[in-house]
């Protein structure tokens, strides 16, 4: 599904979602931060201020408008690059912690219904599916969305999560980013299938593909994928192929960027490939949109960079004045403490007693 067309019009054979004009605005702006909060992480790494970082340029619409789509009690669990979903559901200093190597920069995820990062590729789905299942269990009226990259579908995860999801009918939407790039390898290379959507006919559930980089086609996408989701009177008929609660959308995009800050892209791609995608920049082609719709000018968006320019700034600041307690590293492998790891733990205390925390480190 596509919506606006790379210039930022709206297609003659579709039609703009039913969204207030203040909400159409507020996913402009959540966008916006997501992506000045990518430019300055980036900038924060390379002046080894922050550690590895996975840049979202390119997937700001995908990851805001399917958010703004689900209820604030709906649940998501998502990969780590989908730093749009979370700006979309209230970015705090807190995010940037992670990045900084604090524990502490998930612990706030939770009050905003979202898991915690996830590094492992994949390893999240089955726990997506399980949650899901677990509100419909128990009555619940709630959906989860699971964000994940095209690389994770080459996981064994993927698939048992999908298969189970697809037999026990959960309310689940598995949302995947295909941003064509699976670190080097290209989507051509992880699967035969013409499309990723398609796998989920195997499963017996509603596959869908849709412009990633068009935020009004994953909203209207996103929108009756969570109807479908908390429809009760649903069930799997898998021979007929009806829609069952479950559904697998393929957000199709590219990942303008490095994948993480520690890549170098022109390794594997052209720039001529980079600057087509480029044409379909999500930011630029939504801002056409709602400036032809007299909703957006050129004043209120140099009024916003600043703005977000601003509280970012004040975001860096609180973090890097955050004190953390370093035998916190020792907490949270294991529910309790395994002998050796209280030896661990035990051994670094021995040493920040004798030499001090701050020698300690400089030693390290």
């Amino acid at each position: 599904m596509q919506i606006l067309t790379d210039d930022g019009t709206v297609r003659a054979d579709a039609s703009v979602p039913d969204i207030s004009d203040e909400r159409l605005v507020r996913i402009y702006e959540q966008m916006r931060v997501a992506r000045q909060l990518d430019e300055r992480a980036t900038t924060l790494h390379r002046q080894g201020r922050i550690g590895t970082y996975p840049p979202l340029a390119g997937q700001e619409a995908a990851q805001v408008a399917s958010t703004h789509a689900l209820m604030a009690e709906d649940l998501i669990s998502y990969q780590y690059r989908e730093h749009g979903a979370v700006v979309a559901r209230g970015l705090s200093y807190e995010y940037l912690l992670y990045w900084m190597g604090h524990e502490a920069g998930n612990e706030f995820l939770p009050e905003r219904n979202i898991f915690p990062v996830n590094i492992s590729i994949g390893s999240h789905l089955p726990h997506a599916t399980g949650l899901a299942w677990a509100a419909k269990l128990k009555g619940d009226d709630t959906a989860v969305a699971c964000h994940f990259g095209d690389g994770a579908t080459s996981e064994g995860d993927f698939h048992e999560a999908l298969n189970f999801a697809g037999v026990y009918d959960v309310p689940a939407i598995f949302i995947c980013n295909n941003n064509q790039y699976a670190i080097s390898v290209p989507r051509e290379r992880q699967t035969a299938s013409a499309t990723i959507a398609q796998k989920a006919r195997a499963y017996g559930m509603n596959g869908v593909r849709v412009d990633g980089m068009d935020p009004l086609a994953v909203y209207t996408v996103m929108e009756a994928a969570v109807e479908r989701a908390k429809d009760a009177e649903r069930s799997p008929d898998h021979d007929s192929g009806s829609a069952t609660r479950p559904t697998l959308v393929e957000a199709e995009m590219y990942r303008l960027g490095a994948h993480t800050t520690v890549d170098e892209p022109s390794n594997y791609r052209e720039e001529k490939e980079v600057e087509r995608w480029r044409e379909k920049d999500p930011i630029p082609r939504f801002e056409r949109f709602l400036k032809d719709r007299g909703l957006l000018d050129d004043e209120q968006i140099d009024a916003l960079t600043e703005k977000i320019e601003t509280k970012l700034e004040e975001m860096v600041d609180r973090a890097e004045a955050y004190e953390s307690d370093p035998t916190e590293m020792f907490q949270h492998t294991y529910a309790e403490q395994t002998p050796r790891v209280r030896e661990q733990q035990a051994y670094f205390e021995r040493l920040e007693r004798r030499h001090g925390t701050e020698t300690f480190q400089q030693d390290e």
